[in-house]
């Protein structure tokens, strides 16, 4: 699929991620859907940024634990362009909780984090699939985590959901074939605020150099970099699907001790 023209919804991509992957994609000529819960100048400025790099976009606030919020997106991106080639569901919720410290993490906690990791993605991939058909072709990247595959990361309830997202990806990719290719990023610690305001800056700061210290590439993944990855499977992975792709520097070979 050829991203010049192409129609793609990402979801969370105000800023971090998301935001790297829209002006990533929006530099190969993608007109892309910046979707945001709460960010809307943050949102307009990655709008401004895609179409300075020669694509366009347009802005949709929604949560994607909402089913009328994706099938609202899903109609926008329709209404703006017509069509709709690609989905990428980057939005995601954690908490910051202690593996070992079973109180610090209440059933609701697991039921939100579920809502977006896992029934948001669910709800994205349902609402923009009979468009993805009509397209011939389609393809979706889910954006998981390494916490998939070592069960660390910022609690047992985002490792579990992003687990339930890699088996979630292997299903879809199984049943939408032939038209749709579904596969899933797992990317390792990403250098974003996300982890300062978990962890606090100082907390995040030896988080990384830690984190380096430790794993074979010595540095840690850009935004740009997972991107950059999932950008490849959108457009040029043409015969990849059901994958799930460690995007970690290596951490997943020997282990990371924070």
């Amino acid at each position: 699929m050829r991203l010049e023209n192409a129609v793609i919804i990402v979801t969370g991509s105000s800023v971090g991620l998301g935001a790297a992957t829209a002006r990533i994609a929006a530099s190969k000529g993608a007109r892309v859907l910046i979707n945001y819960t709460k960010s809307e100048s943050e949102a307009e400025e990655t709008a401004q940024a895609c179409r300075d790099l020669g694509g366009d976009a347009v802005l949709c606030q929604g949560n994607v634990a909402e089913d009328t919020d994706c099938r609202r997106m899903a109609a926008m991106a329709l209404e703006q362009w017509g069509r709709i080639d690609g989905l990428v569901n980057n939005a995601g919720s954690s908490v910051f909780a202690s593996a070992a410290d079973l109180e610090s993490l209440s059933g609701d906690d697991f039921l939100n984090i579920y809502k977006v990791n896992v029934v948001g993605a669910y709800q994205m991939i349902r609402a923009v699939v009979p468009h993805l058909k009509a397209q011939g072709k389609g393809s979706i990247v889910n954006v998981s985590s390494i916490s998939a595959i070592t069960g660390g990361g910022s609690s047992i309830a985002y490792a579990a959901s992003k687990s339930a997202l890699n088996t979630m990806t292997i299903s879809l990719a199984r049943s939408l074939a032939p038209e749709i290719r579904v596969n899933a990023v797992c990317p390792g610690p990403i250098p974003t605020r996300w982890w300062d305001d978990g962890l606090g800056e100082e907390g995040a700061q030896q988080l990384f150099r830690s984190f380096e210290a430790q794993v074979p590439l010595q540095e840690a993944p850009s935004p740009e970099s997972v991107a950059e990855t999932i950008v490849w499977m959108l457009e040029a992975a043409g015969h990849v699907t059901g994958e799930t792709i460690m995007i970690d520097s290596g951490m997943h070979l020997i282990g990371f001790k924070p």
